[in-house]
Protein backbone atom coordinates (compact mmCIF):
# COMPACT_ATOMS: atom_id res chain seq x y z
CA UNK A 1 0.00 0.00 0.00
CA UNK A 2 1.37 3.38 -0.94
CA UNK A 3 1.99 6.13 1.59
CA UNK A 4 -0.51 8.94 1.74
CA UNK A 5 0.79 12.43 1.17
CA UNK A 6 0.69 15.04 3.92
CA UNK A 7 0.58 18.86 3.71
CA UNK A 8 4.13 20.16 3.23
CA UNK A 9 5.30 17.08 1.29
CA UNK A 10 6.77 17.66 -2.15
CA UNK A 11 4.20 16.53 -4.70
CA UNK A 12 5.62 13.66 -6.78
CA UNK A 13 6.59 14.83 -10.26
CA UNK A 14 4.79 13.20 -13.16
CA UNK A 15 4.45 13.27 -16.92
CA UNK A 16 1.47 11.38 -18.33
CA UNK A 17 -0.38 11.27 -21.67
CA UNK A 18 -3.60 13.26 -21.97
CA UNK A 19 -6.69 12.28 -23.99
CA UNK A 20 -4.90 13.30 -27.22
CA UNK A 21 -1.65 11.52 -26.34
CA UNK A 22 0.17 14.76 -25.50
CA UNK A 23 2.40 14.71 -22.43
CA UNK A 24 1.22 16.66 -19.41
CA UNK A 25 3.66 17.28 -16.54
CA UNK A 26 3.07 18.66 -13.10
CA UNK A 27 6.15 20.83 -13.79
CA UNK A 28 4.22 22.53 -16.64
CA UNK A 29 2.08 24.15 -13.94
CA UNK A 30 4.87 25.55 -11.74
CA UNK A 31 3.85 28.96 -10.45
CA UNK A 32 0.15 27.98 -10.38
CA UNK A 33 -1.80 25.96 -7.89
CA UNK A 34 -2.97 22.59 -9.18
CA UNK A 35 -5.81 20.37 -8.06
CA UNK A 36 -4.83 16.82 -9.00
CA UNK A 37 -7.72 14.44 -8.58
CA UNK A 38 -7.62 10.67 -8.90
CA UNK A 39 -10.64 8.67 -10.04
CA UNK A 40 -11.15 4.94 -10.75
CA UNK A 41 -12.46 4.86 -14.33
CA UNK A 42 -13.68 7.07 -17.16
CA UNK A 43 -17.27 6.63 -18.35
CA UNK A 44 -18.61 5.40 -14.99
CA UNK A 45 -21.43 7.26 -13.17
CA UNK A 46 -19.51 8.59 -10.14
CA UNK A 47 -16.44 9.56 -12.14
CA UNK A 48 -18.63 11.26 -14.76
CA UNK A 49 -20.39 13.28 -12.05
CA UNK A 50 -17.06 14.34 -10.56
CA UNK A 51 -15.50 15.27 -13.93
CA UNK A 52 -18.62 17.25 -14.90
CA UNK A 53 -18.54 19.09 -11.55
CA UNK A 54 -14.90 20.05 -12.13
CA UNK A 55 -15.72 21.15 -15.70
CA UNK A 56 -18.69 23.22 -14.49
CA UNK A 57 -16.47 24.98 -11.93
CA UNK A 58 -13.29 25.26 -14.04
CA UNK A 59 -13.68 29.01 -14.65
CA UNK A 60 -14.18 29.73 -10.93
CA UNK A 61 -11.13 27.62 -10.05
CA UNK A 62 -8.99 29.13 -12.85
CA UNK A 63 -9.86 32.69 -11.76
CA UNK A 64 -8.71 31.74 -8.25
CA UNK A 65 -5.39 30.51 -9.72
CA UNK A 66 -6.03 26.76 -9.83
CA UNK A 67 -5.47 24.35 -12.71
CA UNK A 68 -7.20 20.95 -12.59
CA UNK A 69 -5.80 17.59 -13.72
CA UNK A 70 -7.79 14.36 -13.49
CA UNK A 71 -5.77 11.12 -13.28
CA UNK A 72 -7.11 7.61 -13.87
CA UNK A 73 -5.61 4.30 -14.99
CA UNK A 74 -7.36 4.69 -18.37
CA UNK A 75 -5.58 4.81 -21.72
CA UNK A 76 -5.72 8.06 -23.79
CA UNK A 77 -8.29 6.58 -26.22
CA UNK A 78 -10.78 5.98 -23.42
CA UNK A 79 -10.08 9.43 -21.95
CA UNK A 80 -10.81 11.01 -25.36
CA UNK A 81 -14.11 9.13 -25.59
CA UNK A 82 -14.98 10.26 -22.02
CA UNK A 83 -14.05 13.89 -22.74
CA UNK A 84 -16.00 14.00 -26.00
CA UNK A 85 -19.10 12.20 -24.71
CA UNK A 86 -19.40 14.43 -21.62
CA UNK A 87 -17.99 17.69 -23.13
CA UNK A 88 -15.32 17.80 -20.43
CA UNK A 89 -12.97 20.78 -20.29
CA UNK A 90 -10.78 19.47 -17.47
CA UNK A 91 -7.37 18.00 -18.41
CA UNK A 92 -7.54 14.20 -18.16
CA UNK A 93 -4.38 12.09 -18.09
CA UNK A 94 -3.90 8.33 -18.07
CA UNK A 95 -1.71 6.31 -15.72
CA UNK A 96 -2.18 2.71 -16.94
CA UNK A 97 0.84 1.39 -14.98
CA UNK A 98 -0.49 3.14 -11.83
CA UNK A 99 2.92 4.52 -10.81
CA UNK A 100 1.61 8.06 -10.29
CA UNK A 101 -1.50 6.78 -8.51
CA UNK A 102 0.77 4.85 -6.14
CA UNK A 103 3.16 7.80 -5.66
CA UNK A 104 0.21 9.94 -4.55
CA UNK A 105 -1.21 7.28 -2.21
CA UNK A 106 -4.27 6.98 -4.45
CA UNK A 107 -3.97 3.26 -5.17
CA UNK A 108 -4.29 0.49 -2.65
CA UNK A 109 -6.76 -1.33 -0.44
CA UNK A 110 -10.23 0.12 -0.11
CA UNK A 111 -13.67 -1.08 0.83
CA UNK A 112 -16.11 -1.61 -2.01
CA UNK A 113 -19.60 -2.81 -1.11
CA UNK A 114 -18.25 -4.18 2.18
CA UNK A 115 -15.37 -6.12 0.59
CA UNK A 116 -11.71 -5.14 0.77
CA UNK A 117 -10.35 -4.73 -2.76
CA UNK A 118 -7.25 -3.19 -4.31
CA UNK A 119 -7.88 -0.28 -6.64
CA UNK A 120 -7.94 3.46 -7.17
CA UNK A 121 -8.79 5.40 -4.02
CA UNK A 122 -10.80 8.46 -5.07
CA UNK A 123 -8.49 11.24 -3.87
CA UNK A 124 -7.71 14.90 -4.39
CA UNK A 125 -4.36 16.58 -3.80
CA UNK A 126 -3.99 20.36 -3.92
CA UNK A 127 -0.46 21.39 -4.92
CA UNK A 128 0.80 24.93 -4.33
CA UNK A 129 2.81 27.12 -6.72
CA UNK A 130 6.08 25.67 -5.40
CA UNK A 131 5.06 22.04 -5.92
CA UNK A 132 4.29 21.33 -2.25
CA UNK A 133 1.18 19.50 -1.07
CA UNK A 134 -1.26 22.02 0.39
CA UNK A 135 -4.05 19.49 1.04
CA UNK A 136 -4.41 15.74 0.55
CA UNK A 137 -7.91 14.27 0.72
CA UNK A 138 -8.52 10.52 0.47
CA UNK A 139 -11.64 8.38 0.07
CA UNK A 140 -13.61 11.39 -1.11
CA UNK A 141 -17.16 11.11 -2.45
CA UNK A 142 -17.75 11.87 -6.12
CA UNK A 143 -20.93 13.85 -5.48
CA UNK A 144 -20.52 17.25 -3.83
CA UNK A 145 -16.73 16.97 -3.65
CA UNK A 146 -15.95 19.91 -5.96
CA UNK A 147 -18.29 22.23 -4.01
CA UNK A 148 -16.55 21.14 -0.79
CA UNK A 149 -13.09 21.86 -2.24
CA UNK A 150 -14.21 25.32 -3.37
CA UNK A 151 -15.60 26.00 0.14
CA UNK A 152 -12.49 24.63 1.88
CA UNK A 153 -10.16 26.70 -0.30
CA UNK A 154 -12.21 29.83 0.39
CA UNK A 155 -12.98 30.45 -3.29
Amino acid sequence: MSERLQPGDTAPAFTLPDADGNEVSLADHKGRKVIVYFYPAALTPGCTKQACDFTDNLDVLAQAGYDVIGVSPDKPEKLAKFRDKENLKVTLVGDPDKKVLEAYGAFGEKKLYGKVVTGVIRSTVVVDEEGKVERALYNVKATGHVAKIIRDLGI
